[in-house]
């Protein structure tokens, strides 16, 4: 039986659906966000938009703006359909009387009838249900027989990270697992946390961790290929790499106690190494030794094409296209691993500036504004001061903007931070600033010239909600 939650949403959910279906006939635009939750969401969408017969367009956008919101209502759609964004934002476009449906779960900042989102009853929206999460309840209302994109729901709810709490889903993402599970789509494993687990040899697989950084492990190639000699797991080398998806329990148990005994050698403190393993979500109509198979693998894979203006790609391949599609993304994801490499480079050359409630690089043109955030991630797994928040800065493609990407903790989140809030309450004070998100990961856009006030206030600002 679905909890009291899920009734709730499913009720609100139903108005949204309703309301699709009464501009079937219709002109309808899709508008969603270039993450791996914003794709995915796009993907739920469109894919119950073409079984039910209905016809649509879609775009993408790296955030919902006035000038979006602008171009929208200019175009004269008959029904606007906004997934993983729209609730930030309602105030601006219901001053256009756009009709429209909002799947989100974002911070709300307005009103609207045909509108679902975890906040709006108490829920959090950064771990009780994804954009994509919201978006597959709605395509429920629409017909039953859309549960089997229950595996797209896992996608994009750890590519937004929202298992990061709990150290696995929980919640409605979990009854949306459970849902899947019990159709046989999905299936949950304890598992390594560790990246690349379908693609990725062992070692090449310990020697890319960050979340937990192993000194002395991560970066180095030739480390970890003793370290592996050095535990008696040289099973996984030779001419032909394993790969740990090939690994029977006995050999993946023998390597997980190994880096283990390893963290506590190296003193790396347990908060970290709790999250060596995690529970792993499998796409079980996907094929082993793919991206597509692991919930992790793929959602890096649609936030390469996102990030690189090419979201279209990564839809194409959540909307089926194994061909010419995946093999697009395939390309971008290798760029993307490269950017990353770099961007990380770039803030160890550099160094980070801490003040006194919170940290930040500003890295100019050097990070792409589409990956400062996950750059930003990256560096709060590693950084010593965990006990205040960081943030990435890269000035945008306009020249005269700066991207702001923040990142938080748990525990930070438990002492009172809501990076949401103040990005948005102190954005507010600058012309054409705008900032939202969750409390424990969220984004802005700033002026140049305001780059300096907006660290000052910021610094401000989260003073007051970490003074506790």
């Amino acid at each position: 039986m679905p909890s009291d939650d899920m009734k709730k949403m499913l009720k609100q959910a139903q108005l949204c659906a309703d309301k699709i279906y009464e501009n079937k006939n219709n002109k309808i635009k899709v508008t969603s966000h270039i993450d791996a939750d914003g794709i995915t969401s796009a993907g739920v969408i469109c894919k119950t938009l073409e079984r039910a017969g209905i016809e649509y367009d879609v775009q993408f956008v790296k955030q919902l703006d006035d000038l979006a919101i602008d171009a929208l209502a200019d175009e004269g759609n008959d029904l606007n359909i906004f997934t993983d964004l729209g609730s930030g934002m309602l105030d601006q476009i219901n001053a256009h009387d756009m009709n429209i449906v909002v799947s989100d779960h974002h911070e709300i900042h307005g009103e609207t009838e045909c509108h679902i989102n975890p906040h709006m009853f108490g829920l959090n929206g950064s771990h009780a249900i994804s954009g994509v999460g919201t978006t597959y309840l709605v395509s429920n209302m629409m017909d039953r027989s859309n549960y089997d994109l229950a595996d797209i729901v896992m996608v994009g709810a750890i590519g937004d990270m929202q298992n990061r709490k709990f150290n696995r889903l929980e919640m409605l993402n979990r009854e949306i697992m459970e849902y899947g599970k019990k159709h046989g789509v999905v299936n949950n494993i304890k598992d390594l946390s560790m990246f690349g687990k379908q693609t990725r040899p062992v070692h090449k697989m310990i020697e890319f961790a960050s979340d937990p950084y192993l000194p002395g492990l991560t970066g180095n190639e030739d480390a970890c290929i003793d370290f592996l000699h050095g535990i008696k797991a040289d099973y996984v080398l030779g001419e032909t790499p394993k790969l740990w998806y090939q690994l029977n329990p006995d050999e993946k148990r023998k390597i997980v106690t190994g880096i283990m005994q390893y963290c506590l050698r190296n003193s790396i403190p347990s908060y970290k190494t709790e999250r060596l393993l995690t529970e792993s979500y499998i796409l079980c109509n996907e094929e082993e030794g793919t991206e597509l198979r692991d919930a992790m693998e793929y959602s890096t894979l649609l936030n390469s094409t996102g990030r690189y203006e090419e979201a279209e790609i990564g839809l194409s391949v959540v909307m089926g296209d194994r061909e010419v599609g995946f093999d697009n993304a395939k390309n971008l994801l290798a760029q993307h691993r490269k950017n990353l490499v770099d961007g990380m480079k770039f803030v160890k050359e550099n160094g980070i500036i801490e003040l006194d409630n919170f940290q930040y690089f500003y890295s100019g043109k050097r990070i792409p504004q589409t990956i400062v955030g996950i750059v930003a991630g990256m560096c709060m797994s590693s950084v010593p001061n965990r006990h205040i928040p960081i943030i990435g800065m890269s000035d945008t493609d306009e020249g005269d903007k700066i991207k702001i990407s923040a990142r938080g903790t748990q525990d930070l989140i438990r002492r009172g931070l809501n990076l949401s809030v103040a990005l948005n309450e102190v954005t507010s004070q600058f012309e054409e600033g705008v900032g939202g998100g969750h409390d424990i990961a969220a984004g802005a856009t700033i002026k140049i010239q305001d780059k300096d006030k907006f660290i000052e206030l910021f610094n401000q600002k989260l003073g007051e909600q970490l003074k506790t």
